[in-house]
């Protein structure tokens, strides 16, 4: 007998970092940055077992989509979790599209984010309930089941259920070719060098501890008020890392379409991999004018749903695709814009609101399933310690985890 949800509750949970942690072009030089989570605990009939689901916030604001949490789930207590799996693409859409409350989106902001906690919880749950880690309960469902959890509305016309379903018949004789990622494990890259007010020092010891722990790839925050510095910064790191390791600059949507055209060609001198994010993110056209003059540009942190991500495709105004799992409507619109992703030959490389604790998971099941490109996953290891089961990476690669779920747990005791 599958458990059943009998009750739905939510947590605010906030933590403050270190000085300069987490510091980007939004933050002002005396902030402490705080990260939070709104979280979405679906209790069941079956002793401890229950599910929990995480949306990221800046704290402040996690209180918000706590309330809307409560307000949402509601169509899913007294449901047992495999009959709310076997339609979960319809009671998405019915949650979203809720008549009233849709009114304060649609599909973005607050009511989008507590879609993101439900829907997590709701898998985290589904795995939990099988016994198995989210990676292989997604690896064992057939293509009917897949199919079941996903909502095509609004990108039919570019990526139909029809399509999808042929991707994932067609990858499926080859998933063997791919699995040896299950024992090699998937390489990650370090963040948590370049925050943007370390000062030089700081830079320095933070990416030589970054390559001790093998990482190969890096990423260093810019959108200075003073351009200057974020091309000397960005100067300095590459002189001491040296010309192998592939380099990233964030820019938090900082600079106008003039300055990212000024700025992108001044750091091609340090040889980045991607800038991310260079000006505001509802802006396709203005990504689209950057790509076009040459540059390599990421987008997906602040892109709230699937048919904002399909104009990018459309429009070619991105390399890359940071499509985060915590800030569109959770697991099952992430997996569907994976999947478009592959349609366009675009790499999915997520914003890790999560610490990379759900990401992990995701990663596998994308290049088993239909042979996402491997490059690597963003690493943040500001808050592993609040989560019962961290993800773990030793030498730069994430370790395969484990643990039934979909490893969202955080700790009671924090």
């Amino acid at each position: 007998m599958p458990p059943f949800i009998t009750a739905i509750t939510t947590r605010d949970a906030r933590f403050n970092l270190a000085t300069g942690e987490g510091t980007d072009s939004n933050s002002s030089s005396d902030d402490t940055v705080q990260w939070a989570y709104a979280v979405c605990l679906l209790k069941t009939d079956t002793g401890d077992l229950k599910g929990s689901g995480l949306a990221f916030t800046l704290g402040p604001g996690a209180d918000l989509v706590c309330q809307a949490i409560e307000a949402l789930s509601k169509p899913l207590l007294g449901r047992d979790i495999e009959g709310l799996m076997a339609e979960f693409g319809r009671i998405f859409r019915s949650i979203a599209d809720h008549p009233s409350y849709r009114w304060l989106g649609p599909h973005k902001g607050v009511v989008h984010l507590a879609l993101a906690a439900i829907t997590n919880a709701c898998f985290d749950l589904w795995s939990k309930s099988r016994g198995v880690p989210l990676w292989k309960l997604l690896l064992s469902l057939n293509v009917d089941e897949i199919m079941a959890f996903l909502d095509f509305s609004y990108v039919e016309d570019v990526f139909s259920e029809k399509e999808a379903r042929t991707m994932l018949q067609e990858m499926w004789p080859s998933r063997g070719d791919r699995s040896h990622i299950l024992k090699t494990g998937y390489p990650g890259y370090d963040t948590s060098c370049g925050w943007l007010h370390f000062d030089d020092d700081g830079i320095v010891h933070k990416a030589e501890e970054a390559m001790k722990r093998g990482f190969k790839a890096l990423k260093m925050k810019v959108g200075s008020a003073d351009k200057e510095r974020d091309i000397r910064r960005a100067k300095l790191l590459r002189s001491v890392v040296g010309p192998d390791v592939k380099l990233m600059f964030d820019v938090n949507q900082e600079w106008s379409l003039s300055t990212s055209m000024e700025m992108c060609e001044a750091l091609k001198e340090v040889n980045p991999f991607w800038i991310e994010e260079p000006t505001q993110p509802d802006d396709v056209f203005a990504h689209q004018a950057l790509v076009k003059a040459g540059y390599r540009i990421a987008v997906g942190e602040t892109i709230p749903n699937r048919v904002v991500f399909k104009n990018f495709m459309q429009a070619g105004a991105t390399h890359f695709i940071q499509v985060d799992p915590l800030r569109t409507g959770g697991i099952s619109e992430t997996i569907l814009v994976a999947m478009m992703a592959k349609k366009f030959s675009l790499p999915v490389i997520p914003h890790v609101g999560d610490m990379g604790q759900i990401s992990q998971h995701l990663m596998l099941f994308y290049h088993i399933a239909f042979d996402n490109e491997v490059i690597f996953l963003e690493h943040m290891s500001h808050l592993g310690r609040y989560f019962v089961h961290p993800a773990v990476v030793s030498d730069g690669v994430y370790n395969v985890p484990q643990e039934p779920g979909a490893s969202s747990d955080l700790r009671d005791d924090v």
